[in-house]
Protein backbone atom coordinates (compact mmCIF):
# COMPACT_ATOMS: atom_id res chain seq x y z
CA UNK A 1 0.00 0.00 0.00
CA UNK A 2 1.54 3.49 -0.90
CA UNK A 3 2.71 5.70 1.83
CA UNK A 4 0.19 8.43 1.28
CA UNK A 5 -2.51 5.64 0.92
CA UNK A 6 -1.92 4.14 4.43
CA UNK A 7 -2.22 7.46 6.12
CA UNK A 8 -5.46 8.04 4.67
CA UNK A 9 -6.55 5.03 5.58
CA UNK A 10 -5.13 5.19 9.44
CA UNK A 11 -6.34 8.67 9.52
CA UNK A 12 -10.43 7.55 8.28
CA UNK A 13 -9.91 4.15 10.50
CA UNK A 14 -9.33 6.37 13.21
CA UNK A 15 -11.82 8.90 12.49
CA UNK A 16 -14.49 5.68 12.30
CA UNK A 17 -13.40 4.18 15.79
CA UNK A 18 -13.73 7.94 16.93
CA UNK A 19 -17.31 7.74 16.06
CA UNK A 20 -18.18 4.30 17.10
CA UNK A 21 -16.01 4.94 20.53
CA UNK A 22 -18.49 8.29 20.92
CA UNK A 23 -21.67 6.63 22.01
CA UNK A 24 -20.24 4.60 24.52
CA UNK A 25 -18.24 7.43 26.08
CA UNK A 26 -21.01 9.64 26.27
CA UNK A 27 -23.37 6.77 27.47
CA UNK A 28 -21.02 6.24 30.47
CA UNK A 29 -21.24 9.86 31.39
CA UNK A 30 -24.29 10.08 31.58
CA UNK A 31 -24.84 6.72 33.12
CA UNK A 32 -27.34 6.85 36.20
CA UNK A 33 -27.49 4.88 39.43
CA UNK A 34 -30.28 3.23 40.19
CA UNK A 35 -31.39 2.97 43.79
CA UNK A 36 -33.80 0.21 44.81
CA UNK A 37 -36.49 1.44 47.15
CA UNK A 38 -39.00 -0.22 49.29
CA UNK A 39 -42.67 0.60 50.70
CA UNK A 40 -44.62 -1.46 52.01
CA UNK A 41 -47.72 0.19 50.37
CA UNK A 42 -49.14 1.49 47.15
CA UNK A 43 -48.71 5.26 45.52
CA UNK A 44 -51.81 6.47 47.95
CA UNK A 45 -50.04 6.09 51.14
CA UNK A 46 -47.40 8.44 52.83
CA UNK A 47 -45.31 5.52 52.63
CA UNK A 48 -44.88 5.65 48.79
CA UNK A 49 -45.65 9.40 48.47
CA UNK A 50 -42.48 10.45 50.24
CA UNK A 51 -40.22 9.06 47.58
CA UNK A 52 -42.02 10.37 45.14
CA UNK A 53 -41.26 13.75 46.98
CA UNK A 54 -37.44 13.10 47.77
CA UNK A 55 -36.70 11.51 43.87
CA UNK A 56 -38.18 15.17 42.77
CA UNK A 57 -36.39 17.01 45.12
CA UNK A 58 -33.01 15.08 43.54
CA UNK A 59 -33.78 15.50 40.13
CA UNK A 60 -33.87 18.79 40.25
CA UNK A 61 -30.55 19.33 41.46
CA UNK A 62 -29.08 16.69 40.17
CA UNK A 63 -31.16 15.24 36.67
CA UNK A 64 -30.47 12.54 35.27
CA UNK A 65 -27.82 11.34 37.73
CA UNK A 66 -30.33 8.96 39.87
CA UNK A 67 -32.80 6.44 38.64
CA UNK A 68 -35.21 5.62 41.70
CA UNK A 69 -36.55 2.49 41.27
CA UNK A 70 -39.68 2.09 43.84
CA UNK A 71 -41.17 -1.23 44.47
CA UNK A 72 -44.50 -0.78 45.66
CA UNK A 73 -46.65 -3.38 48.01
CA UNK A 74 -44.07 -5.19 50.29
CA UNK A 75 -42.80 -6.81 47.36
CA UNK A 76 -39.73 -6.94 48.75
CA UNK A 77 -40.82 -7.84 52.11
CA UNK A 78 -41.33 -6.66 55.57
CA UNK A 79 -39.84 -4.42 57.53
CA UNK A 80 -37.30 -6.99 58.87
CA UNK A 81 -36.86 -8.53 55.75
CA UNK A 82 -36.49 -4.96 54.31
CA UNK A 83 -33.84 -4.04 56.65
CA UNK A 84 -31.90 -6.93 56.11
CA UNK A 85 -31.51 -5.67 52.90
CA UNK A 86 -30.39 -2.57 53.53
CA UNK A 87 -27.72 -4.10 55.71
CA UNK A 88 -26.50 -6.22 52.56
CA UNK A 89 -26.54 -3.15 50.30
CA UNK A 90 -29.25 -4.99 48.20
CA UNK A 91 -31.49 -2.50 48.77
CA UNK A 92 -30.63 1.18 49.27
CA UNK A 93 -33.13 2.97 50.60
CA UNK A 94 -36.71 2.37 52.60
CA UNK A 95 -38.63 3.69 55.70
CA UNK A 96 -39.10 2.02 59.06
CA UNK A 97 -40.18 1.94 62.70
CA UNK A 98 -37.81 2.20 64.75
CA UNK A 99 -39.36 -0.67 66.79
CA UNK A 100 -37.97 -2.49 63.77
CA UNK A 101 -34.62 -2.01 63.48
CA UNK A 102 -34.58 -2.39 67.47
CA UNK A 103 -32.59 -6.13 67.34
CA UNK A 104 -29.26 -3.78 66.00
CA UNK A 105 -29.81 -0.91 68.10
CA UNK A 106 -31.48 -1.59 71.54
CA UNK A 107 -31.15 1.98 72.82
CA UNK A 108 -34.14 3.33 69.55
CA UNK A 109 -36.26 1.73 72.01
CA UNK A 110 -36.66 4.48 74.01
CA UNK A 111 -39.21 6.26 71.71
CA UNK A 112 -41.13 2.54 72.02
CA UNK A 113 -41.56 3.66 75.38
CA UNK A 114 -45.42 2.99 76.12
CA UNK A 115 -47.50 6.50 77.69
CA UNK A 116 -44.19 8.27 77.49
CA UNK A 117 -44.85 11.20 74.60
CA UNK A 118 -47.82 13.45 74.76
CA UNK A 119 -48.43 14.03 70.96
CA UNK A 120 -46.79 14.45 67.82
CA UNK A 121 -44.79 17.51 68.90
CA UNK A 122 -42.82 16.32 71.96
CA UNK A 123 -41.80 13.11 69.69
CA UNK A 124 -40.16 15.70 67.78
CA UNK A 125 -38.20 17.52 70.07
CA UNK A 126 -36.84 14.35 71.25
CA UNK A 127 -35.53 12.94 67.70
CA UNK A 128 -33.92 16.64 66.71
CA UNK A 129 -32.32 16.68 70.00
CA UNK A 130 -29.75 15.05 71.65
CA UNK A 131 -31.58 11.81 71.75
CA UNK A 132 -31.87 12.02 68.05
CA UNK A 133 -28.19 12.43 67.21
CA UNK A 134 -27.43 10.10 69.48
CA UNK A 135 -29.29 7.27 67.74
CA UNK A 136 -28.50 8.47 64.40
CA UNK A 137 -24.91 7.47 65.43
CA UNK A 138 -25.79 3.91 66.59
CA UNK A 139 -27.93 3.31 63.36
CA UNK A 140 -24.87 4.76 61.17
CA UNK A 141 -22.73 1.91 62.87
CA UNK A 142 -24.90 -0.63 61.79
CA UNK A 143 -24.88 0.34 58.42
CA UNK A 144 -28.45 2.12 58.36
CA UNK A 145 -27.83 5.74 57.37
CA UNK A 146 -30.66 8.29 58.95
CA UNK A 147 -31.79 10.86 56.31
CA UNK A 148 -34.66 11.70 58.72
CA UNK A 149 -37.21 10.66 61.50
CA UNK A 150 -40.55 11.03 60.63
CA UNK A 151 -44.16 10.26 62.50
CA UNK A 152 -46.35 7.55 61.78
CA UNK A 153 -48.88 8.75 64.44
CA UNK A 154 -49.78 6.87 67.54
CA UNK A 155 -50.67 3.07 67.62
CA UNK A 156 -53.59 1.97 68.77
CA UNK A 157 -55.60 -1.40 69.65
CA UNK A 158 -57.30 -3.48 66.72
CA UNK A 159 -59.87 -6.43 68.06
CA UNK A 160 -62.26 -8.64 66.74
CA UNK A 161 -64.81 -8.03 69.67
CA UNK A 162 -65.06 -4.54 71.51
CA UNK A 163 -62.39 -4.22 74.24
CA UNK A 164 -62.34 -0.70 76.61
CA UNK A 165 -60.50 -2.48 79.74
CA UNK A 166 -56.89 -4.41 79.50
CA UNK A 167 -58.35 -7.01 81.64
CA UNK A 168 -60.43 -8.15 78.81
CA UNK A 169 -57.25 -9.15 76.44
CA UNK A 170 -56.17 -11.53 79.24
CA UNK A 171 -56.13 -14.81 76.90
CA UNK A 172 -55.80 -13.10 74.07
CA UNK A 173 -52.95 -13.89 71.32
CA UNK A 174 -52.10 -10.47 69.93
CA UNK A 175 -49.48 -10.11 66.88
CA UNK A 176 -46.81 -7.40 67.76
CA UNK A 177 -43.70 -6.01 65.99
CA UNK A 178 -41.09 -8.44 66.35
CA UNK A 179 -39.37 -6.50 69.36
CA UNK A 180 -38.73 -7.04 72.79
CA UNK A 181 -40.68 -4.38 73.93
CA UNK A 182 -43.75 -4.53 72.38
CA UNK A 183 -43.66 -8.48 73.51
CA UNK A 184 -42.78 -7.36 77.06
CA UNK A 185 -45.90 -4.62 77.02
CA UNK A 186 -48.26 -6.77 75.73
CA UNK A 187 -47.62 -9.92 78.30
CA UNK A 188 -48.13 -7.02 80.97
CA UNK A 189 -52.08 -7.55 80.36
CA UNK A 190 -52.37 -10.98 79.90
CA UNK A 191 -52.13 -11.96 76.41
CA UNK A 192 -49.77 -14.03 74.73
CA UNK A 193 -47.78 -12.08 71.77
CA UNK A 194 -46.56 -13.14 68.59
CA UNK A 195 -44.09 -12.17 66.45
CA UNK A 196 -45.60 -11.70 62.63
CA UNK A 197 -44.27 -9.83 59.84
CA UNK A 198 -46.53 -7.05 58.73
CA UNK A 199 -47.24 -7.81 55.45
CA UNK A 200 -48.58 -11.60 56.94
CA UNK A 201 -50.63 -10.33 59.75
CA UNK A 202 -54.00 -9.86 57.81
CA UNK A 203 -53.49 -13.98 56.91
CA UNK A 204 -52.63 -14.45 60.54
CA UNK A 205 -56.05 -12.71 62.07
CA UNK A 206 -58.27 -13.97 59.30
CA UNK A 207 -57.32 -17.96 60.04
CA UNK A 208 -57.49 -16.77 63.90
CA UNK A 209 -53.44 -17.51 64.61
CA UNK A 210 -53.57 -13.89 66.16
CA UNK A 211 -56.89 -12.64 68.07
CA UNK A 212 -55.73 -9.02 68.13
CA UNK A 213 -52.88 -6.58 67.38
CA UNK A 214 -51.93 -2.48 67.99
CA UNK A 215 -51.48 -0.65 64.54
CA UNK A 216 -51.39 3.15 63.43
CA UNK A 217 -55.14 4.46 62.07
CA UNK A 218 -53.17 5.09 58.38
CA UNK A 219 -51.81 1.23 58.34
CA UNK A 220 -55.18 -0.28 59.30
CA UNK A 221 -56.72 1.07 56.60
CA UNK A 222 -54.03 0.86 54.17
CA UNK A 223 -54.01 -3.03 54.87
CA UNK A 224 -57.79 -3.20 54.80
CA UNK A 225 -57.31 -4.71 58.51
CA UNK A 226 -60.92 -3.42 59.14
CA UNK A 227 -62.20 -6.60 57.56
CA UNK A 228 -60.44 -9.16 60.28
CA UNK A 229 -60.16 -6.74 63.18
CA UNK A 230 -62.85 -4.13 62.95
CA UNK A 231 -62.57 -2.27 66.22
CA UNK A 232 -60.12 0.39 66.91
CA UNK A 233 -59.68 1.54 70.55
CA UNK A 234 -57.77 4.42 70.72
CA UNK A 235 -55.03 3.66 73.64
CA UNK A 236 -52.45 5.56 71.75
CA UNK A 237 -49.87 3.75 73.46
CA UNK A 238 -46.68 4.21 71.59
CA UNK A 239 -46.15 7.05 68.88
CA UNK A 240 -44.83 4.73 65.87
CA UNK A 241 -41.41 6.67 65.11
CA UNK A 242 -39.67 5.70 62.16
CA UNK A 243 -36.79 6.72 59.79
CA UNK A 244 -35.95 7.26 56.44
CA UNK A 245 -32.63 5.65 55.76
CA UNK A 246 -30.34 4.48 53.54
CA UNK A 247 -27.61 1.74 52.86
CA UNK A 248 -23.91 2.76 54.18
CA UNK A 249 -22.91 1.10 50.76
CA UNK A 250 -25.08 3.24 48.65
CA UNK A 251 -24.19 6.45 50.88
CA UNK A 252 -20.60 6.09 51.33
CA UNK A 253 -20.35 6.05 47.55
CA UNK A 254 -21.87 9.43 47.01
CA UNK A 255 -19.66 12.55 46.60
CA UNK A 256 -19.84 14.93 49.41
CA UNK A 257 -22.09 17.36 47.41
CA UNK A 258 -24.78 14.03 46.56
CA UNK A 259 -24.92 13.18 49.76
CA UNK A 260 -26.02 16.67 50.62
CA UNK A 261 -28.52 16.81 48.02
CA UNK A 262 -29.80 13.71 49.70
CA UNK A 263 -29.56 14.83 52.75
CA UNK A 264 -31.65 17.98 52.18
CA UNK A 265 -34.35 16.02 50.34
CA UNK A 266 -35.15 13.26 52.96
CA UNK A 267 -35.03 16.22 55.63
CA UNK A 268 -37.64 17.98 53.52
CA UNK A 269 -39.44 14.26 52.71
CA UNK A 270 -39.60 13.37 56.14
CA UNK A 271 -41.61 16.97 56.56
CA UNK A 272 -43.93 15.83 53.89
CA UNK A 273 -44.19 12.35 55.50
CA UNK A 274 -45.65 13.79 58.84
CA UNK A 275 -48.08 16.01 57.42
CA UNK A 276 -49.49 13.56 54.63
CA UNK A 277 -49.73 11.12 58.04
CA UNK A 278 -52.84 13.64 59.35
CA UNK A 279 -54.03 13.94 56.59
CA UNK A 280 -54.47 10.27 55.48
CA UNK A 281 -55.31 8.93 59.48
CA UNK A 282 -58.75 11.09 58.68
CA UNK A 283 -58.99 9.22 55.44
CA UNK A 284 -58.03 6.12 56.26
CA UNK A 285 -60.70 6.36 59.80
CA UNK A 286 -63.18 7.37 57.34
CA UNK A 287 -62.57 4.56 54.77
CA UNK A 288 -62.81 1.86 57.92
CA UNK A 289 -65.99 3.14 58.78
CA UNK A 290 -67.19 2.63 55.82
CA UNK A 291 -66.44 -0.99 55.63
CA UNK A 292 -67.77 -1.69 58.87
CA UNK A 293 -65.10 -0.59 61.19
CA UNK A 294 -65.47 0.99 64.68
CA UNK A 295 -63.78 3.21 66.87
CA UNK A 296 -64.32 2.95 69.95
CA UNK A 297 -62.67 4.74 73.38
CA UNK A 298 -60.72 3.07 76.58
CA UNK A 299 -62.22 2.75 79.88
CA UNK A 300 -60.51 3.81 82.88
CA UNK A 301 -57.42 4.64 81.25
CA UNK A 302 -54.63 4.63 84.16
CA UNK A 303 -55.37 1.26 84.17
CA UNK A 304 -54.08 1.05 80.73
CA UNK A 305 -50.88 3.39 81.59
CA UNK A 306 -50.73 1.24 84.90
CA UNK A 307 -50.00 -2.09 83.26
CA UNK A 308 -47.69 -0.41 80.46
CA UNK A 309 -45.34 1.12 83.03
CA UNK A 310 -43.12 -1.68 84.04
CA UNK A 311 -42.11 -1.93 80.55
CA UNK A 312 -40.24 1.13 81.56
CA UNK A 313 -38.40 -0.19 84.70
CA UNK A 314 -37.42 -3.35 82.65
CA UNK A 315 -36.65 -1.34 79.72
CA UNK A 316 -34.33 1.76 81.70
CA UNK A 317 -31.23 -0.06 81.76
CA UNK A 318 -31.48 -0.47 77.84
CA UNK A 319 -32.16 2.92 76.61
CA UNK A 320 -30.28 5.27 78.87
CA UNK A 321 -31.38 5.03 82.33
CA UNK A 322 -34.50 6.04 83.92
CA UNK A 323 -33.50 9.76 84.76
CA UNK A 324 -33.21 9.80 80.96
CA UNK A 325 -36.80 8.73 81.16
CA UNK A 326 -37.69 11.36 82.96
CA UNK A 327 -36.01 13.46 81.19
CA UNK A 328 -37.78 13.00 77.68
CA UNK A 329 -41.26 12.56 79.98
CA UNK A 330 -41.00 16.11 81.31
CA UNK A 331 -39.80 17.56 78.21
CA UNK A 332 -42.02 20.56 77.93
Amino acid sequence: MPAITRRRFIHVTAAGTGMLLAPAIVGKAHAQTTLTIASLFGDDKPETKIWLKIRDLVEEKLPGKFNFNIVRNAALGGEKEIAEGIRLGSIQASLSTVSALSGWVPEVQILDLPFLFRNAAHVRKVVEGQTGAELRQKLAAQNFIVGGFINYGARHLLTKEPVTRPDQLAGKRIRVIQSPLHTKLWSAFGTTPIGIPINETYNALQTGVADAMDLTKSAYAGFKLYEVVPYLTETGHIWASGVVYFSAGFWNGLSDGDKEVFQQAATVGAAHFDRLIVVDEVRSVALAAENGGKVIAPEVREEWEKGARGVWDDFAGIVGGAAKIEAIRSLS
